[in-house]
């Protein structure tokens, strides 16, 4: 008897944890503006994935796969229902800044991960700076003597307008403008077979005006090995740049066809976002922001596959 009356007692002891863990847990909003059929963006939604394991808080996960206006009404959805915290992409600058207003007056947090905008009132920001990047590939091809004065180069990318490649665009120009180098930005879509198609058109209509490829994009850049193989085009004949944070990409660096690629570490990112959001949902404002990310060349391209493969 003693022993049933202390299995019960421990049963309801264990029952009134879980039900007051169940009432403490605080409900978190992880917002995209990309797609799920985008192979990075399952990385950084397993980072959202796993923080919500390892805390055991609620977050609710959408993609708007460039829906300015889905995305809007996402945050304004998270707003209504009372969310503790709310983490968000930037789908275009300026896109969000009355929904983020919004949040605010309402007082949930809202962090920025992944593409920045400072013309919106955002808690804190967790990603790479764009501008960076792109300044940083611009003067890559240039240091390695890979493009010079009155060369042209194409960067494609999956939604032209869209806040990351229109950032990453200006750090480019900083570096290509008064070298006299040219370019063009072309869109890809967010469908793979899509982006394929159009690249290996672009590609075949414009090989010999091409001295270099900055893909703006990870679906861009992780597609350049399929694109060259149906165009014709040899591992290394045409230098490339971009985006890196895919296996595809990881793979195409070490094979050559992309001198090297821009890491920005998808699931620590989104771990960090949501551990933000929380801190500030517990009344400790961030007041800092985090930047991520590594261009990566063959010599250390394994470690990144390794990560991507895992």
């Amino acid at each position: 008897m003693k022993k049933l009356v202390l299995v019960l007692v421990g049963f309801v002891l264990l029952l009134s944890l879980s039900t007051a863990m169940a009432q403490d847990a605080r409900v978190f909003y992880w917002i995209s503006h990309g797609s799920p059929a985008d192979p990075v963006w399952t990385y950084f939604l397993q980072g959202a994935e796993k923080w919500a394991a390892d805390t055991g808080q609620e977050v609710r996960t959408s993609f708007h796969n460039g829906d300015v206006p889905s995305q809007q009404e996402a945050i304004r959805a998270a707003i209504a229902a009372g969310a503790d915290g709310i983490t968000t992409t930037s789908p275009d600058p300026g896109a969000l800044v009355e929904v983020v207003a919004e949040a605010r007056a309402a007082g949930i947090p809202v962090i920025n991960f992944n593409t920045p905008d400072p013309a919106v009132e955002f808690d804190a920001y967790v990603g790479g700076d764009l501008l960076v990047y792109g300044r940083s590939w611009a003067q890559y091809l240039v240091d390695n003597g890979l493009v010079e004065s009155g060369d042209f180069v194409w960067m494609p990318v999956e939604v032209p307008g869209a806040s990351y490649g229109v950032i990453e665009e200006q750090g480019i120009s900083e570096v290509f403008t008064p070298l006299g180098i040219t370019w063009e930005v072309t869109d890809a879509t967010l469908d793979q077979a899509e982006i394929i198609t159009r690249m290996s058109d672009y590609l075949t209509a414009n090989r010999d005006k091409i001295d270099a490829i900055i893909g703006l994009g990870d679906l861009v850049t992780g597609s350049i090995k399929r694109v060259f193989d149906q165009v014709g085009v040899a591992a290394g004949e045409i230098p490339v740049v971009g985006w890196g944070n895919s296996l595809d990409t990881a793979q195409e660096v070490l094979e050559g066809y992309v001198n090297a690629a821009q890491w920005q570490d998808p699931l620590a990112t989104s771990y960090i976002a949501l551990s933000l959001a929380n801190m500030a949902a517990s009344g400790i404002p961030p007041g800092f922001d985090v930047i991520v990310g590594a261009l990566y060349e063959a010599d250390t391209a394994q470690v990144y596959a390794d990560i991507l493969s895992s």
